[in-house]
């Protein structure tokens, strides 16, 4: 029986008659790599997200993780798949050989995440916040703190966290108070609170290792006064194990409306409660230069958003696969003008398929999206010529804030369709779908919202470098309209000129909106220039499909085009309305007087 985890032919497709992973082993850097070992990793990765992480899905969203008032406690089964996971040699596989990792290409090790996330997105999140830890430290670390700090987690041992957001400040990093206090010795002493730091605290890993924004006595104001520090719950021991307690205690944990496995906290540094040393305050070390700190915490913070966005991907995926499986073998109904006939499973019924299909363009669209990202991430680490690298440079830098904020929109929405075609039993707690709609709704939210994603795709990345970025965009996808053309193919043909009169309008509104001179104006309705251009790049993404499908004549392949079929036709004029109130400088929201809320 086919999973309704994910799906292993699609992967295939993805990575194989789209993506031609395998000409990477060609690189340096992936040479110890074949197809084989590729297909091995990805099978390995069915099996224990299958076996370790699927079946505590349901039993960590009915019994969080508690917290005493001076541990946290999870259930067994969390550690239990962590621990399958760390033994795997999974934890570190893209980081470099000489750290432990295995330099596996990012684009398969995403694809293999994807069967985890789908899984169980609660516990497979312990180890994104761990992964992106190690990887920030071991490019911006010391040597000595990469030996104290990266290798245990790329081993498994102790696992990390980012500590960035306030109570008072939220997202607002410029406002953060938490203070780092110079030491004698070099370290420094930290004393604030921080809010919603997932995996703050449990009782899986041995030490967890914080990574925390605070700032310096004298720094400047704003963010240009942030300095970043490592501040790990036990202080390193000089075998390196772990030692004396610092001073990181938690206030109280945070109650979810979903994704309730991963535990949510509010830590205190500096309280009081220990003392490493005999002194007051958190014990922590600087991580690069002092007010350079959210520099360095953006290498993770980009790390994360990508996460975010094939969290809510492989979140929107399983959901179709179970609204599918259900579709299929539930009866109800006759067919349309048949009266007297016998009952047919949903899956008949074109209002049904309609909600299928849309969940497919999603959930099919946005993995996509998340492998291609990958993809570039191993050119920028793998090409030797430096064009190449600066073309994947400039693509990631308008791909990221819309391979974030896109699926964790539309897969959510599929989620919501996977409910609907379950109809009341989609409502209840007995079937899945319910708690993946709910663990979705945080995707919105955290690593940037929705808002925040919007302002920093029109506000930063379109127009950085006299809109270098979104020029690449336009002209990869101009590259692929012209393939497209070249087919001969007429529906290929009629996408491809639906796409390049969006792609052309979005540079258009792009140049309407900062020519008025006024930033405020420009960005007034920049959530509705992210759903346009988002929407414009999954459009492409899905003509890239098309065209890796053409013909092939089997129903995975007709599935592909019905798909785009479908993107094209019911999603890509919805972004006709949204440049209609870019273009028209709208000021609705601009000019609101907030009593009139």
């Amino acid at each position: 029986m086919e999973s309704q985890i994910m799906s292993a032919r699609d992967i295939e497709f993805l990575l194989h008659e789209w993506l031609d992973v395998s000409a990477l082993t060609e690189r340096e850097r992936f040479r110890e790599h074949s197809r084989e070992t590729f297909d091995q990793l990805l099978e390995l990765s069915e099996q224990l997200a299958t076996q370790y992480f699927a079946p505590h899905n349901r039993e960590s969203d009915l019994h969080e993780p508690t917290f005493d008032g001076e541990q946290v406690h999870t259930l067994p089964a969390v550690g239990r798949a962590l621990a399958a996971f760390r033994d795997a040699g999974l934890i570190g596989a893209p980081m470099d050989e000489s750290l432990g990792g295995a330099q596996l290409p990012q684009t398969v090790y995403n694809a293999c995440l994807s069967w985890f996330y789908a899984a169980n997105a609660a516990t497979t999140s312990y180890l994104m916040l761990t992964m992106g830890n190690a990887n920030l430290l071991a490019a911006h670390g010391t040597p000595e703190q990469i030996d104290t700090y990266v290798r245990p987690q790329v081993e498994g041992r102790w696992f990390g966290t980012m500590a960035l957001s306030e109570p008072q400040a939220g997202s607002d990093l410029a406002g953060i108070t938490t203070r780092a206090v110079p030491q004698a010795d070099g370290s420094y002493r930290l004393f604030g609170r921080k809010m919603w730091i997932s995996g703050g605290d449990q009782d899986i890993s041995e030490n967890i290792v914080h990574l925390v924004l605070a700032r310096i006595p004298g720094a400047p104001a704003g963010t240009r006064g942030i300095s970043l520090f490592v501040v790990p719950k036990f202080l390193p021991a000089a075998d390196g194990g772990v030692g004396e307690r610092n001073d990181v205690v938690l206030a109280g944990i945070n109650h979810k409306m979903g994704w309730r496995g991963t535990v949510n906290t509010a830590p205190v540094f500096g309280d009081g409660a220990f003392t490493p040393g005999g002194a007051a305050g958190a014990v922590g070390y600087l991580v690069g230069t002092e007010n350079r700190g959210l520099a360095c915490m953006f290498h993770m913070m980009n790390e994360a958003r990508l996460g975010i966005g094939l969290i809510a991907t492989s979140l929107g995926y399983t959901g179709y696969l179970k609204s599918l499986a259900y579709a299929r073998n539930r009866p109800q109904g006759r067919a349309a003008g048949d009266k007297s006939g016998p009952e047919v499973p949903i899956v008949e019924h074109p209002d049904v398929r309609r909600m299928l299909l849309a969940q497919k363009s999603y959930a099919e669209g946005a993995l996509a999206l998340q492998l291609y990202c990958s993809r570039l991430i191993d050119d920028q680490h793998s090409i030797d010529t430096e064009p190449e690298r600066q073309r994947a440079d400039r693509l990631l830098r308008v791909l990221v804030p819309i391979a974030k904020s896109w699926p964790s929109q539309w897969c959510l929405i599929g989620n919501d369709l996977a409910i609907q075609i379950l109809g009341g039993a989609g409502y209840t707690r007995d079937y899945d779908v319910e708690q993946h709609y709910r663990d979705n709704r945080l995707n919105p939210i955290h690593e940037g919202t929705h808002g925040i994603q919007s302002m920093d795709l029109l506000g930063r990345a379109v127009v950085a470098e006299n809109g270098a970025a979104l020029a690449t965009l336009v002209a990869t996808i101009d590259a692929t309209v012209t393939a497209a053309r070249a087919t001969g193919d007429a529906e290929l043909a009629a996408h491809a000129d639906l796409l390049a009169a969006a792609a052309e309008r979005l540079a258009a509104t792009t140049a309407r909106l900062w020519g008025t001179g006024d930033p405020r104006l420009a960005l007034a309705n920049s959530a509705l220039y992210l759903e346009a251009a988002g929407h414009i790049v999954l459009a492409w993404i899905w003509l890239e499909l098309e065209l890796a499908a053409h013909g092939k004549q089997t129903p995975f392949h007709d599935g592909k085009r019905a798909a785009a079929r479908y993107f094209f036709r019911f999603e890509l004029p919805a972004t006709g309305y949204r440049f209609d109130v870019l273009d028209s400088l709208d000021r609705t929201t601009l000019d609101l007087d907030d009593a009139c809320l």
